[in-house]
């Protein structure tokens, strides 16, 4: 796995000595509200530590379908609340979607934030993520109810 490196942030492999400070990240409250309680990542998914500033920041995972006739990549991510409404999460999705699109040869990919995350819809529309649909009762919250998802994708050519 290689090193990505965007405008403000660089995603490397997670090592040992991150698990702690992504722990706390994703055990915020802010973080938890909208991941659930779990895991630090998808254990079949490929993850990246986001750093910014020489700092954990967050962390950014993909997952890649494979089959010719559905091929696309996923994204998902948590980003530190003490640094949400910087950037760092958009730059960590423009890095990953170009690493995807330019080296993995995906023509689309997709992302789907909860349909009420005002804030990572518009991230991703920066990105060029566009919305497809609203997923009914998509998710299971922290609340223990289900709340409804927004499909985004974005193909090749809208990267921006």
């Amino acid at each position: 796995m290689s090193v990505l490196r965007g405008e403000l942030v660089t995603l490397r492999p997670v090592t040992a000595e991150d698990v702690p400070a992504l722990s706390a990240i994703r055990n915020s409250p802010e973080v938890v509200a909208r991941w659930s309680e779990g895991h630090l990542y998808d254990e079949d998914a490929e993850v990246y530590l986001i750093e910014h500033a020489g700092r954990v920041a967050g962390l950014i995972q993909c997952s890649e379908e494979d089959d010719p006739m559905y091929r696309h990549a996923g994204i998902d991510l948590y980003v530190d609340p003490a640094l949400h409404g910087k950037g760092i999460g958009t730059d960590a999705v423009r890095t990953l979607a170009r690493h995807l699109i330019h080296d993995r040869g995906h023509h689309r990919l997709v992302i789907d934030p909860a349909a009420d995350n005002a804030a990572a819809i518009r991230a991703y529309g920066k990105v060029g993520f566009k919305p497809v649909g609203v997923m009914r009762q998509y998710e299971r919250g922290a609340d223990g109810r289900w709340h409804d998802g927004l499909l985004m994708d974005l193909l090749a050519d809208e990267l921006s």
